[in-house]
């Protein structure tokens, strides 16, 4: 989590990131401060709305099956970040498969 972090701070990108309250001890320190005029951290949101808005041009991912149904039905590129079980499969679809994806070893 504090690489994707680091990542996003540095990448000087506009980004919106959802972590579970239960998750957000896992940021590193002043990181919601540090990058509050380009980012937006929440504990949740309207995931099938925030993939359609004409503004995003990609998508980090576990590659939950919903959640990859919903990228793949809107066109929005992924990366994706398998964490276990089908994810793993439904990440390899996205790069090999119908390539609109990467997938992060």
């Amino acid at each position: 989590m504090e690489e994707l972090a680091h990542g996003l701070k540095t990448s000087n990108k506009y980004f919106l990131w959802v972590v579970r309250s239960s998750e957000e001890a896992k940021l590193p320190k002043n990181f919601s401060k540090e990058t509050s005029k380009k980012g937006l951290i929440v504990s949740w949101c309207p995931q099938l709305e925030v993939l359609a808005h004409e503004a995003i041009w990609c998508f980090i991912t576990h590659c939950g099956w919903n959640s990859t149904l919903e990228a793949l039905s809107l066109g929005v590129p992924m990366v994706a970040m398998p964490q276990w079980t089908d994810q793993s499969t439904n990440a390899k679809f996205v790069k090999n498969v119908w390539k609109i994806g990467i997938k992060v070893r």
